[in-house]
């Protein structure tokens, strides 16, 4: 779901239990320090795993199922939110390197009469504006009322029930653009779930079905999952946990009800944020992906051209994908994402040689960026 703006190993046996997999040693001292402050300020749990070259370092902190006390392990899978987008982004992309789809095609090429309605115009909008979040369509996260269903104690009654694509747009369509295509940049999860609409009018399937036999089969990410409509969370994982106070990774209240959101029907977030992963997978793809296993040269180079956000300072998007300078002044890429219980995150270097992925069991007073510029910045 909405993106918060701030700021291939096998692994090892010890690594993928739960007892050795929280060593702070050598250079991921600070990374695991990090881990530990997040925790302590807010969330449960956190896992990160690193890997370098060919080393690979997993650490975890706090606890991943307050009932039974259970700890984080290295291959807990979690939902990823946003982190989905990156995947959409490939999978359009390949589909232009196959000349099944420009990116310079509108909406309305696709899907006439889609995004219409209050100042809204499918015609004037391209997939690339969808990728990049130039297109000015209303996100339909920031809705008050989908907010009150979805991310406060309402959400208790309506965590099972299932939301179309068609009917996330609709919702989009009852509010104005935010500005004109092309005039801004603003960050849409209503984008990503029309490209997956687009995805599956281009091939006639699924735009789960596409990821799942363009990405997840050849790079055997077999942790990784697109849910549908399915509430479980495979195991091994733990519990997910949010404060339920109406906005998605906000500050919870001192002392306030804690609420386990494990099970969630999650097409409320479709595209735009539902897929289940675990962090070796998503080393693995980003790996891949920057590596050019996944895409040509000029799609890779497509969906890496940035646009700069205005104001905020080291940031700018590409087509599914972030681009930050960190404190330090390294250079990293990647996505983050959030949804009710799960914050997480991967970056990497350009090349893929080192990457990071971390996520929190609850969404709550996350401030994950700080374990990000620990890993790369090694403070």
């Amino acid at each position: 779901m909405t993106a918060a703006l701030t700021a291939c190993l096998t692994l090892p046996a010890s690594a993928a239990g739960t007892d050795a997999a929280s060593g702070a040693h050598g250079e991921h001292a600070a990374t695991q320090a990090a881990l530990d402050s997040v925790v302590r300020e807010g969330p449960p749990g956190g896992i990160a795993l690193a890997e370098l070259g060919r080393t690979t370092w997993a650490g975890r902190a706090g606890t991943a199922d307050l009932s039974t006390g259970r700890k984080p392990r290295a291959d807990d899978r979690f939902r990823i939110g946003s982190i989905t987008k990156t995947f959409v982004a490939t999978v359009m992309l390949q589909l232009e390197a196959e000349g099944k789809l420009s990116l310079d095609d509108t909406v309305d090429d696709w899907l006439p009469g889609l995004v219409a309605g209050n100042g809204n115009d499918g015609s004037r909008i391209t997939l690339l504006r969808l990728l990049n979040h130039t297109s000015g369509i209303y996100s339909y996260t920031d809705d008050e009322t989908f907010k009150r269903k979805e991310f406060s104690t309402d959400f208790l009654r309506h965590r099972y029930e299932t939301w179309t694509p068609r009917q996330i747009v609709r919702l989009a369509m009852s509010h104005r653009p935010a500005f004109a295509p092309g005039d801004g940049w603003g960050y849409s999860d209503t984008n990503y779930v029309i490209a997956s609409m687009v995805i599956q009018k281009a091939t006639g399937h699924t735009y789960a079905h596409e990821i799942e036999h363009r990405v997840l089969r050849p790079l055997h990410l077999d942790a990784t999952r697109v849910p549908g409509t399915s509430t479980r969370l495979p195991g091994p994982s733990g519990r997910a946990y949010s404060k339920l106070t109406g906005e998605l990774a906000g500050p919870g209240e001192p002392g306030g009800a804690t609420y386990d959101v494990t099970e969630l029907n999650p097409s409320f977030a479709g595209a735009a944020g539902e897929m289940i992963s675990d962090s070796r997978d998503l080393n693995r793809f980003y790996r891949a992906l920057f590596s050019g296993r996944l895409l040509e040269k000029p799609q890779l180079e497509k969906m890496m051209t940035t646009v700069p956000i205005e104001g905020v300072q080291g940031f700018s998007y590409g087509l599914g994908l972030m681009k930050m300078t960190l404190s330090c002044g390294t250079e990293v890429w990647g996505h983050n994402g959030g949804i009710q219980g799960s914050i997480s995150q991967t970056m990497a270097t350009a090349d893929g040689g080192h990457v990071l992925s971390l996520n929190f069991n609850g969404d709550w007073n996350v401030h994950e960026q700080r374990v990000v510029d620990a890993e790369f910045c090694g403070s």
